[in-house]
């Protein structure tokens, strides 16, 4: 094993087999940063989303996608001229995957990519574990998903922040009140149907208990941008009250709680999650000055 990779895996209980596929899962992420801001992605594009959520600002449940942003709107993005780059980076770790793009449709503002790896073939390079090699089929694939937003609402505001490992990098990410305001419209608009997404309310939960300020502007402009109000309409922080409120007194938190359990490791953090609660913490929240 790669000595980088293997000090990165450290800090990672990774006594299962799924908490081992997860400590893969993170380094590739982390490399994959690392490869990005050494090709100057993050001079055009923003790191947001659970991961840089997890990665940069200390959520506690494990995070699969990389979801990024541009800073500007630009139609004529191509994220393809970057798969190359990173694969040369993962392999240069002794890792062997394969970027593979994933067609939407033409009108689609949002452009996705797979970096996809064997996991038996790297559960044996990581882990040398033989034994429980033997209960991974042959075919299965460890997977982690970008995402790139070319059409980005406006009013973000953006840090700089830094990484170690794999190698000392740079990288531009959406500040905690942006984000938090990208989790307040997946609260609001996502579109659960049968599976209520639980990681967006216990990442709300996370924000709240940071006391975490909510770019209300931003909010706006994504509220806008999906339909939700008309655009330039102006809305007050207890207007997001109201709108969270409604959607919490229509959620099944038994469908909610189950999404979220292979994510994090304190079950019992869950335990008070109903209508109530929520309807009760959202009164903390607050705007950005």
């Amino acid at each position: 094993m790669d000595p980088i990779i293997e000090q990165m895996l450290k800090p990672y209980d990774t006594q299962t087999l799924y908490d081992k596929k997860n400590g893969i899962k993170e380094v590739v992420q982390e490399i994959v940063l690392c490869g990005l801001s050494r090709s100057g992605f993050f001079k055009t594009a923003a790191f947001y989303g659970g991961t840089a959520l997890r990665l940069f600002y200390g959520l506690d449940r494990f995070s699969e996608d990389l979801d990024f942003s541009l800073k500007v709107s630009t139609s004529s993005f191509d994220f393809s001229e970057y798969l190359p780059i990173l694969e040369k980076e993962i392999r240069s770790y002794g890792l062997n995957f394969k970027m593979e793009t994933k067609d939407k449709s033409a009108d689609s503002d949002i452009k996705s990519a797979f970096l996809k790896g064997n996991t038996k073939e790297h559960m044996l390079i990581l882990f040398a574990d033989e034994q429980l090699t033997r209960t991974i089929g042959s075919g299965e694939l460890i997977k982690v998903k970008f995402e790139v937003d070319t059409n980005p609402p406006d009013y973000a505001a953006f840090e700089i922040k830094y990484r170690l490992l794999p190698i000392p990098y740079e990288i531009m990410l959406y500040d905690m009140p942006s984000l938090f305001a990208g989790k307040i419209h997946a609260v609001i608009c996502r579109a659960w149907k049968n599976r209520v997404k639980g990681r967006d309310l216990y990442d709300y939960v996370f924000y709240l208990s940071r006391g975490t300020a909510v770019n209300l502007k931003h909010l706006t402009a994504r509220l806008a941008q999906s339909g939700y109000i008309p655009e330039g309409k102006q809305i007050t922080i207890e207007d997001v009250k109201e709108m969270l409120r409604k959607r919490f007194e229509n959620i099944d938190f038994a469908q909610a709680k189950q999404d979220v359990l292979p994510f994090i490791k304190n079950p019992g953090s869950l335990n008070v999650w109903n209508a109530d609660f929520f309807c009760e913490i959202t009164g903390s929240l607050k705007a950005d000055a």
